[in-house]
Formats: structure tokens, C-alpha cells, sequence
């Protein structure tokens, strides 16, 4: 593609439009500023709204693969990759998924986090050797993320993972993306030009950070990964995550701080054993059998338990 095509290319899309109403908000007072991009955030969770159904949709084909052992990666350049690793960085400790059950690829690989990595983003081929370092199979969902839907990496990765028979996403802020119709699963989150023009780290990137959460909690979910509205499995490795950890047990038995601290202990601060170990009357290795006859699911263990 040329520079002149290129151009032409960005020209078209939404989220690079300029918008000469603010051509002068370097003028105005901080306040002002201030309240211009908190109105202009404001809209972001309507257009959100918008897409529910496409992102329902892509949540329980996502948990479905997940559940038979499949991995959930994310693939995006710039702001678009560091929010999907972001994403996937945090989910190990809210519900303890293995390291590589949540991926995040970013163009240009860690460095790219905090540096900008020339040309990785224009790179389809990169792409296609980040998933094959991965090993990407059939039970395996790809969400590729771009804020434009023209991100050759992002485009890169959702074909290669589909031709690979992988469930695919594209998740972009411009309707008809490229990206959006290489994908199964089309999620197009319009949230319309940016206060600095271009700067899709701004109501670009909110979306997309909104979205992203919804695919990877709800299919926690899905997955039994929560109890009611507990984190269930959170990793407690610290003072808080500790501290959280005896919380969640009350909040789920209502038993008493000694009950909590020994089924804690009884159960190798596992939450969701301890809770088990509570609610059935149970010791802590009845609880992991019965979790693990029930694939993890508390609610399923809870009616398998004896009476």
C-alpha cells in the first residue's frame, strides 16, 4: 500500500475524523478541557450497549471451546495489544486460569508494552509466527483488537487462527472493518472521532477495555469460575488477596472468623474448597474430590455433596 493510499485509507474512518468545533481547546481553560472529554467519554457505554448481542454471542462460543480445554489470546498493536494484555495479565489472579489459559500478543512483542516497536503493527507475517509459537488449534479463540479494523497484525492473526479452525473475534471501533469480516464473530463498538484527533488511546480505547472485560468475566462465568457474584477463585498471594480471600468465604457461608481460618487452612487457602468444606460439611479433601468431579463448578459440587 502507498503513503497516498494509506492516507486515503485513514481519511475514511471514523475514528480518524477531524473535528474543527475543538480546534481550539488548546485555548481553553483546564476545566473546560476537563469536562469536554468526561462528556465525550459519557457516550462510550451506549455505543457498548449497541453490541451486546454480537458480544454475547462471541462470550458463549469462547467459553464453549474454553471449557473443553481451549485457550482464550488476544492480538492487537500499540494501545489495542497492551488493553489485551492487560486483560489477560489479570486474569490468573481474579480466577486463577493458568498463565497461558489467557494470552495477550502485542506487535513487537514485550518491548512493545512500554515502546513503540517500528513497523510491527504493519506486519501480517509477524503475526502468523506469534500464533504458531502458540501452537493455536480448534478449541483455541483468537480475539484479534484494533481500534481502526485495519491493523495488519490484528487482521494477520484473526486469519491465520481461522484458517487454523480457531474461533475468531475482531473487535474494532469502525463499522465494516476489514477486521470485523475476516472474523467469525464481527464486534464494531462506534464510538465516533476523538477529542485530539487520531488519539484512539482516548473513547477507542475505553471501548475496547469495556468489551474486553465483558469476554473475559462473563466467560469466567460461564466457566464456574465465580460463585454468584464471589471471586470464588482468586489466587491469595498477598496480604489482601488474603484478607479478600477470608471476606469471600464469609460472604458465601456466613460462618464465624475461627470456622473460616480452619476450613482455610484445612483446605490450602482455597476458597472455593473452603466454601464447600462449609456449606456441605465437609472435610478439605472430600471438597477437592468433589470439585473436581464437578469440573471446578462449586454450585454443581454443592449438589453432589452428601446430605
Amino acid at each position: 500500500m502507498t503513503s497516498h493510499d494509506l492516507r486515503s485509507q485513514l481519511a475514511s474512518l471514523t475514528t480518524e475524523a477531524f473535528r474543527p468545533e475543538l480546534a481550539g481547546i488548546d485555548q481553553l481553560p483546564t476545566l473546560e478541557i476537563a469536562r469536554l472529554m468526561n462528556g465525550e467519554d459519557a457516550g462510550v457505554p451506549g455505543a457498548v450497549a449497541g453490541q451486546l448481542p454480537r458480544i454475547a454471542a462471541a462470550v458463549d462460543a469462547v467459553a464453549e471451546r474454553m471449557a473443553r480445554g481451549g485457550r482464550l489470546v488476544y492480538a492487537g498493536a500499540g494501545t489495542a495489544g497492551r488493553l489485551g494484555v492487560l486483560d489477560a495479565s489479570e486474569c490468573p489472579p481474579t480466577f486463577n486460569t493458568a498463565p497461558d489459559q489467557v494470552v495477550g500478543l502485542i506487535a513487537g512483542g514485550p518491548a512493545a508494552m512500554v515502546t513503540s516497536v517500528e513497523g510491527a503493527e504493519d506486519s501480517e507475517e509477524l503475526a502468523r509466527r506469534d500464533l504458531d509459537a502458540l501452537k493455536i488449534t480448534p478449541e483455541d479463540s483468537v480475539v484479534g483488537v484494533s481500534a481502526s479494523g485495519r491493523t495488519p497484525y490484528a487482521i494477520g492473526a484473526v486469519e491465520h487462527a481461522r484458517a487454523a479452525g480457531a474461533l475468531t473475534v475482531g473487535l474494532a471501533c469502525n463499522e465494516h472493518s476489514a477486521l470485523g469480516a475476516a472474523a467469525e464473530h464481527r464486534i464494531e463498538v462506534v464510538v465516533g472521532p476523538e477529542l485530539i484527533t487520531g488519539s484512539t488511546r482516548l473513547k477507542a480505547g475505553t471501548a475496547q477495555k469495556l468489551v474486553l472485560n465483558m469476554l473475559s468475566t462473563i466467560t469466567m462465568i460461564r466457566l464456574g469460575k465465580t460463585y454468584g457474584n464471589l471471586m470464588v477463585d482468586v489466587r491469595a498471594s498477598n496480604a489482601k488477596l488474603r484478607a479478600r480471600s477470608h471476606r469471600i468465604v464469609a460472604l458465601a457461608t456466613g460462618a464465624g472468623d475461627a470456622e473460616i481460618d480452619q476450613a482455610l487452612t484445612e483446605t490450602g487457602g482455597e476458597v472455593k474448597h473452603a466454601i464447600l468444606a462449609l456449606l456441605a460439611g465437609v472435610d478439605g479433601p472430600t471438597a477437592a474430590r468433589l470439585l473436581e468431579e464437578s469440573g471446578g463448578r462449586l454450585r454443581a459440587a454443592l449438589t453432589h455433596a452428601p446430605n
